[in-house]
Order: C-alpha cells, then sequence, then structure tokens
C-alpha cells in the first residue's frame, strides 16, 4: 500500500519502494511504498502489526524479501556508510550489564569510527541530552527499566545520525523520564532531523507528531492527521498501569481528578481508568513532582487500539 508523508515541495530523506518481508508463509510487511521527510513521523500499530519488521528494514538489519530502501538515494542494506547515518533504539534490551553507561556507549561510538577521544567526549554529550550524566559511571546492570531505556536511546543519538528510528522509546519510562525524552524527540526534529518512533500507544505518538502512519497486518492502512484516530479511541475509558510502591499516597490524589474513572490496586502499583487520557498523561508528571511520588514507570494497559484498527480495516 502506498504513503506519502511528504509535505509538498520537501524532499524526502528515506524512501521505500515495493518494501516486503515474508517469514516463511507470514507476511511481517507487504508492499509498503512510502517516503519519510524531516520531522518526526509515529508509526502506531497493535502488537503485531509489523512496525517492528519496518523498522528493522529501515535501518538495514534485515534483508528485503522484495524492494527497496533507500536513504539519500542509496540502499541501505548491506551498505555500511549508509548504515552509519542511521541511528537505532531497539525495544528489546540488548545490553552489556558489566560495563557503565559511559564505556557502553563509548564502544558504540568506537564502532562508527571515532577514536578514543573523540568517542567518549560525544558518548558524555549523549548521556547528557538523556539525562543519565550522574549514572554514567555506574554499572548498566544496576539500571533500572526506564535508565535501560535512556542508555539505548543515548546509543541511538551518540553519532549524530541523519535518520533516528526508535521502537518504543518510552516503554518502562516514569512520567518525568517520558516528558523529558518526547521534548528531546520534538527538539531533534525541529533542529532538521528525521525521527520514526513506533508504539503502540497512541497519545505517546500525539505528544510527538501529528503525522501518523497506521500498520496493520502488515499493510499502511492509513496516514496523516492523528485527531481522527485519537477521537475513536477516545470514545473508550483507557486503562494506565502505574508503577509503585506508594499505592495508597498516589490513588487518593488522583481519584480526585475528575477525568479519572476509576482506580483499582494491583500487584506493585494501580491501575487507573481515564475517560480523557491526554488530559491524564499531560498533568500526570506535575503531579508526581509537586508530591514527590515514586512512580517507577507507567504502562498503557489497554487494548482498545486493536479494536479500533479491526474497525478501520473492516
Amino acid at each position: 500500500m502506498s504513503g506519502n508523508g511528504v509535505p509538498g515541495g520537501t524532499k524526502a530523506v528515506l524512501e521505500c519502494r515495493g518494501l516486503s518481508r515474508w517469514y516463511g508463509q507470514v507476511i511481517g510487511i507487504n508492499d509498503v511504498n512510502l517516503d519519510l521527510a524531516p520531522g518526526v513521523t509515529g508509526l502506531l500499530g497493535p502488537n503485531g502489526a509489523g512496525k517492528s519488521t519496518f523498522l528493522k528494514l529501515i535501518t538495514g538489519q534485515i534483508k528485503p524479501s522484495r524492494g527497496t530502501v533507500l536513504l539519500g538515494g542509496q540502499t541501505v542494506w548491506d551498505n555500511p556508510d549508509v548504515m552509519r547515518r542511521l541511528g537505532f533504539c531497539p525495544e528489546q534490551d540488548a545490553l552489556y550489564d558489566n560495563l557503565t553507561g559511559l564505556s557502553f556507549v563509548t564502544s558504540l561510538a568506537r564502532l562508527n569510527g571515532y577514536t578514543r577521544s573523540e568517542a567518549k567526549a560525544k558518548a558524555l554529550k549523549a548521556l547528557e541530552v538523556v539525562d543519565l550524566i550522574d549514572a554514567k559511571d555506574k554499572k548498566v546492570g544496576g539500571y533500572s527499566k526506564g535508565m535501560r531505556q535512556r542508555v539505548k536511546l543515548a546509543q541511538a543519538l551518540v553519532h549524530d545520525p541523519q535518520v533516528l528510528v526508535l521502537d518504543e522509546p518510552l516503554a518502562g519510562m516514569d512520567p518525568i523520564a517520558r516528558r523529558s525524552t518526547i521534548k528531546l524527540i520534538r527538539d531533534l526534529a525541529a533542529a532538521g532531523g528525521t525521527v520514526v518512533v513506533s508504539s503502540h500507544i497512541l497519545h505517546e505518538v500525539e505528544a510527538m507528531t501529528q503525522s501518523i502512519l497506521l500498520v496493520h497486518h502488515g499493510r499502511i492502512v492509513a496516514e496523516g492527521n492523528v485527531h481522527e484516530i485519537r477521537d475513536l479511541i477516545d470514545e473508550h475509558p483507557h486503562r494506565i498501569f502505574l508503577e509503585t510502591n506508594e499505592k495508597r499516597r498516589v490513588a487518593e490524589e488522583l481519584v480526585k481528578w475528575d477525568d479519572v474513572h476509576g482506580i483499582r490496586v494491583d500487584d506493585g502499583g494501580i491501575v487507573v481508568e481515564t475517560i480523557r487520557p491526554d488530559a491524564f498523561y499531560s498533568r500526570l508528571p506535575s503531579l508526581v513532582l509537586e508530591n514527590n511520588f515514586k512512580v517507577e514507570s507507567m504502562i498503557s494497559a489497554d487494548d482498545n487500539l486493536q479494536a479500533v484498527f479491526d474497525y478501520l480495516v473492516r
């Protein structure tokens, strides 16, 4: 299915032509034609839609079964010079737990051809950008889930890539880290960068960009402005899991909010049901800061997006 994503007069940075990838009889991505311009593009779809396969294709990690990916007119697959212009933050952890954050990011910068001193300077800058400079000498194995996510983001940024590709970058982050990471992504795009962000949570994507691609069963089923899709989802209550050991204190404050429909105590935290998730997500970081709450992570517990996609493809 075709997509554009490039405003009139704007030159595409990354192009997909007839892009397909299948695994035996299973289709991962099917016949995607797409132009991506500078700015943030949100790749949205339920789990198993083909988002991660698409991201691995455009970063040259797997070979297309058919079609091609071009960056600046050059093929990405099996082209190290082009791949150096890409930065990738994977969904899964693949970290060296015995290394410090600084050593980990420095080592990956070295793989991009920088000298030892250059790599260390760039690693320090990247760790500062993701607010990990105070933990630079701590071993990655001792990092929290959110810190591990941020060090992955640092290694994706360290070599100043032309195109930054992020697979579920906010997963496991606490509300404060989410807010700063969203700002970082928007700032990178405002400076002229090209960022592709994958998520299965619409409200995360909406905080970064209005330009989205909807992926379902390996195809781009829709593209454009996020508002119409958000309106479909917001017809249903939205459930959010907050990981915290201060369940009672957090619940006592949240129950006062008029956009909170219900709260349930769960193992390791609380599940909040809200009828206005966009307002909830924007207000939560301030509540955490003002009350000094310890909220370790925030996870969407909803499956409403799957229902919306089923509606769209009928």
